[in-house]
């Protein structure tokens, strides 16, 4: 066998190839960084997804057990109806229709759409021209029931566009077309302006002079409103991130509920993934409202009267049922003897038949 320089032919070939196959010591800094990177991102969604998962498993327990008896309709409930019932759209056979769909149910009041507000406050008569015509059918189909102006905007929260509420002028004419649409005849105004942040100032004087107001003609004030914190200071936090006012602190809800007759939640759009854990929210805020809601306004819980399915609302998830069941438990733990208590559906021209037999049969009885 040949040697190279006291080595073997064999010997080196062999040394040759290890050679090869050993890594270089850039490849071996490679694997490693690859391997931090693997390691750091698992630790970040670890990060997020266990407390998300905490959250999650707190409202699907909160969803257990069962409401105490008697947790159903006060005879409260509210019915939110679209533009058409004032625009010249709806007849007469509708209203018929209306009737018998509200028959041995819990409704009380009808809010219905009749705006929307300019941003400068005002309100073209044009856009309710049909108004007269459908509370004087209401109250000959419907005696009892009454029907509420239901007027909103969006505010300029996230841009340049929308009702600024901190202007004097804006707010003053919100009040005179709140005084303007009495006129025609409706027995209240619900309130909807959007996206309201948490604390505002201006809003809880647009209130009081409102109240103001409808008090004089012995009418009603209602609004509808965001979400609560569901965990502390939950509002302040998502502020960082976004414009978008999504919940309100506790204490702010309890200040707009003590300047109002009625206070409608609009406990949908929630982003919850399953049914139990949407259930176990509803009820949640139903505790926090009812915390903070004075006996004399009228609280009321939204369902969602509709189907949709993107990030912030799961079809399959926000429930008629499931929004129901919420409703009670958070009822029977907080204050289940509560007389001004109902819940509020969301919207008439969205609603199936499925969504109106749970009502009557999980709420209604």
């Amino acid at each position: 066998m040949d040697r190279v320089e006291g080595i073997t032919s064999t010997e080196a070939a062999a040394a040759e190839g290890a050679a090869q196959d050993a890594p270089a010591p850039d490849s071996k800094k490679g694997r490693g960084h690859r391997r931090w990177i693997r390691r750091t991102a698992l630790a970040v969604v670890l990060i997020l997804l266990v407390p998300l998962l905490s959250v999650l498993t707190a409202l699907r327990i909160n969803y257990t057990g069962d409401p105490a008896d008697g947790t159903y309709t006060r005879n409260r409930d509210a019915l939110w109806l679209g533009h058409a019932w004032v625009d010249g759209r709806k007849k007469d056979a509708d209203v018929t229709a209306l009737a018998r769909r509200l028959q041995g149910t819990g409704i009380r009041d009808l809010y219905v759409h009749s705006g929307p507000l300019e941003h400068d406050g005002t309100l073209p008569e044009s856009v309710y021209p049909r108004a007269r015509w459908f509370i004087d059918a209401v109250h000959d189909k419907l005696p009892g029931i009454r029907v509420q102006a239901f007027l909103g905007d969006v505010l300029a929260t996230e841009g340049a566009d929308g009702m600024v509420l901190e202007k004097p002028d804006t707010r003053a004419a919100v009040v005179r077309s709140a005084r303007q649409i009495l006129d025609t005849g409706y027995e209240g105004i619900h309130l909807d302006l959007e996206p309201m942040p948490s604390g505002d100032r201006d809003y809880l004087t647009l209130l009081d002079a409102l109240r103001r107001e409808t008090r004089s003609r012995n009418a009603q004030l209602s609004v509808a409103a965001h979400q609560i914190d569901p965990l502390p200071a939950l509002h302040t936090v998502f502020g960082l991130f976004t414009d978008h006012p999504k919940w309100w602190s506790q204490e702010f809800f309890g200040q707009v509920a003590r300047r109002v007759d009625q206070i409608a939640v609009m406990s949908y759009d929630t982003a919850q993934p399953l049914e139990g854990t949407y259930g176990g929210y509803v009820a949640q805020q139903t505790s926090l409202a009812l915390e903070v809601t004075p006996p004399s306004t009228d609280l009321l819980m939204g369902l969602p009267f509709y189907w949709e399915s993107n990030f912030d609302h799961w079809g399959h998830a926000e429930t008629v049922p499931a929004a129901v069941r919420g409703v009670r438990l958070g009822l029977s733990r907080t204050d289940a003897d509560r007389s001004r208590f109902g819940v509020a559906l969301y919207i008439d021209f969205a609603a199936t038949e499925a969504d109106w037999r749970a009502y009557k049969e999980d709420w209604v009885r």
